[in-house]
């Protein structure tokens, strides 16, 4: 059955199952990767009501594409029905046939995308090809939510490198650990909980050289039921701090480990990190004498890497943020006080907090536990 013929019920039914769509679509971010997560819902509008036929979110590692999975459940109750998609379906051969031809060939009679795909390979191919086989193209719907679901795969097709979202825990005076104290615990368990989760829906998660030295973390997701979630670990290390006996190190074999530091690594140095099992990313030294992080961030991106949860440490954010690299800022504000010995918060990150930096926009505010999380934007990104 085709969609209903009044207008405004037809815009309120796309409204709704698009919404479905982009929040099925949230079930594999993070997992994706090197594609975004895409969700698709096929339904057909019968006399008894609206019904889901099929649904498909792209798989983990980027194949099968969520029409396909979708068209897949459908099978025969595909043919006339209209299909929910959060970006544009592919027409580009690449380890499978587009997905445009596989609408095509379902009998799918209408298609409503959140969007149109930036990748260079579709950017409105796709939709051009429904057309020219008699589907119904319907763009638009959604783009707001559906785009803030895909922004890290966006990031990458627009500036070449992943979208940078910089976490940190501060204290009710200001600090994000104390020095000294290795793992020191700032926020709270439910704060440290909602971590995991952003942890998960990140395709990398990165630390500072630093940091890495000194608080020899996993940087996995520890939520119950959770632990296949856990993403890339980073480490950005300059002066090749990360040791071999490290707990990244010795579980790169299980969570893949990328060791960002410089072309001047010794070949010996590179050849046992290798041998752990260790991806070592070398990149020239920038003019101050730390890695070229535009370099960095644009290898990371070849790898296929879109969003990146940078946790630390204090002098890796605050280089991010006077490069101007960071899309998005979570705070965990903690009541607790560090006091002596505090490792002060990024300079640069003072005039987002004091609502004086008009590059960042407040997203969002809301209680944790006994913190509140608070999230910014970079205005244009």
């Amino acid at each position: 059955m085709t969609a209903p013929d009044s207008a405004p019920d037809l815009a309120a039914l796309d409204a709704r199952f698009m919404d479905a769509t982009v929040r099925f679509a949230r079930r594999h971010l993070g997992l994706a990767w090197p594609n975004p997560s895409v969700g698709a819902l096929i339904v057909r509008f019968e006399p008894e009501g609206p019904r889901v036929v099929g649904r498909g979110v792209t798989a983990r590692g980027g194949r099968p594409h969520a029409e396909r999975q979708a068209i897949a459940a459908a099978g025969e109750l595909a043919r006339g029905a209209t299909l929910y998609v959060t970006l544009e379906p592919c027409a580009h051969h690449g380890k499978t046939p587009p997905c445009a031809e596989a609408v095509v060939e379902a009998g799918i009679a209408r298609v409503v995308t959140a969007m149109e795909d930036p990748d260079s390979r579709v950017a409105g191919k796709g939709h051009a090809y429904l057309r020219r086989h008699g589907v119904e193209v319907v763009l638009g719907v959604g783009r707001a939510e559906a785009e803030r679901g895909m922004a890290g795969f966006l990031t990458r097709m627009r500036r070449g490198r992943p979208r940078v979202t910089l976490k940190l825990a501060v204290s009710a005076d200001g600090m994000i650990g104390k020095d000294g104290v290795p793992n020191f615990a700032v926020s709270c368990e439910a704060a440290r909980g909602l971590v995991h989760v952003m942890r998960a829906e990140a395709d990398a998660i990165a630390v500072g050289g630093a940091t890495a030295a000194i608080d020899d973390p996993m940087l996995d997701v520890r939520l119950p039921g959770m632990a296949d979630t856990s993403p890339v670990r980073v480490v950005f290390d300059t002066r090749g701090r990360l040791a071999l006996e490290s707990r990244l190190v010795q579980s790169a074999r299980q969570v893949p480990v990328v060791w960002v530091t410089t072309t001047g690594a010794g070949r010996t140095r590179i050849e046992q990190m290798h041998a752990a099992g260790v991806d070592p990313l070398l990149v020239p030294t920038a003019p101050d004498g730390h890695l070229d992080l535009i370099q960095a961030l644009n290898s990371l991106s070849w790898k296929g890497i879109g969003s990146l949860l940078v946790e630390g440490g204090a002098v890796f954010g605050e280089a991010l943020m006077a490069r101007d690299l960071v899309d998005e800022i979570s705070i965990l504000r903690s009541p607790v006080v560090v006091g002596a010995r505090g490792v002060p918060a990024p300079a640069g990150l003072r005039p987002v907090l004091e609502g004086r930096d008009d590059r960042f926009t407040l997203e969002s505010r809301r209680a944790i536990g006994t913190d509140e999380h608070i999230r910014y934007r970079r205005l244009g990104r």
